[in-house]
């Protein structure tokens, strides 16, 4: 049935519609549930849905300061070319839209506002009582040269490339240069970053984590064809160290802070609101 949310109609359309749009999100959450059971919460979830989107747009017009002319025209422009669509009037009811969005996001910005940042003493309680959650396993940073095995190139012919990047090695060649001039995989210097185990092939992996760090490995073979590996750096497994994660803590912490704030602001427009059923 259509409500009426501070003497704003809403119809029930609006609310089926938040449930179709919800449906394939939380009908496998509460699969175990009894199939009318789990409508009845669906359609209550779609319920709160509306209602709160319906509070959140009423008290975002309510602010007396102007969204620009011009930042409307501009949002609006950027919609119709993304659509393809090529008016000389704006459509009124996508510059309400835009408008509304815009409103939206100023009272959500001002709301997150209010929260203060978390400091860096909540970051090491966080860090202290959450350790687990920053586990890292051991990592190998390394870099390699290679030469591929494919309908293009024969396994003689890489074998023969491969061996001539080794001599050039040996010889002296900064492995750098030789990765970006003669490798089949080349940029930044062959430089694979960090991975940890079950990232590569495992031929790979058997080999460039037992290399130790500064060493450049002999000539192997993958499936992919023949490498030269050389490791730069290992990380050994274990909890990330806190001016690691510090920033990620305080992020983390702060967004939920402005979540908590967000909440709080839509109960207390919700407890003040008057939402009743419209009866036919």
């Amino acid at each position: 049935m259509p409500l009426n949310i501070n003497g704003e109609r809403v119809e029930d359309s609006v609310i089926r519609d938040e449930a179709n749009a919800m449906r394939p999100r939380y009908e496998e959450m509460m699969q175990d549930m009894d199939p009318i059971a789990r409508e009845m919460q669906l359609k209550e979830w779609s319920r709160e849905n509306v209602i709160e989107r319906t509070l959140l747009k009423q008290e975002a017009w309510k602010d007396p300061e102007p969204i620009p002319a011009e930042r409307i025209d501009e949002a609006v422009a950027d919609i119709e070319e993304q659509a393809g669509v090529h008016t000389k009037c704006v459509d009124p009811n996508a510059r309400h839209e835009v408008e509304t969005r815009m409103r939206l996001e100023r009272l959500v910005a001002k709301v997150s506002s209010r929260v203060a940042r978390p400091k860096h003493k909540d970051a090491v309680e966080f860090y202290k009582k959450n350790k687990e959650q920053f586990f890292a396993p051991e990592l190998v940073g390394a870099a390699h040269i290679v030469k591929n095995i494919d309908e293009n190139n024969s396994e003689e012919s890489a074998r023969e490339a491969i061996e001539l990047a080794a001599q050039k090695l040996k010889d002296g060649a900064d492995f750098a240069d030789l990765a970006n001039e003669s490798s089949d995989c080349p940029g930044n210097g062959g430089n694979l970053g960090y991975f940890p185990r079950g990232q590569m092939v495992d031929a790979f992996e058997e080999v460039v984590f037992k290399l130790p760090v500064g060493e450049t490995s002999p000539i192997f073979r993958s499936e992919f064809g023949f490498h030269i590996a050389r490791v730069y750096d290992k990380v050994a497994e274990g909890a990330r160290p806190l001016q690691e994660v510090e920033e990620q803590i305080i992020e983390t912490l702060h967004r939920e802070k402005q979540e908590r704030a967000m909440e709080t602001f839509i109960d207390a427009l919700k407890a003040k609101a008057k939402v009743e059923v419209v009866k036919a």
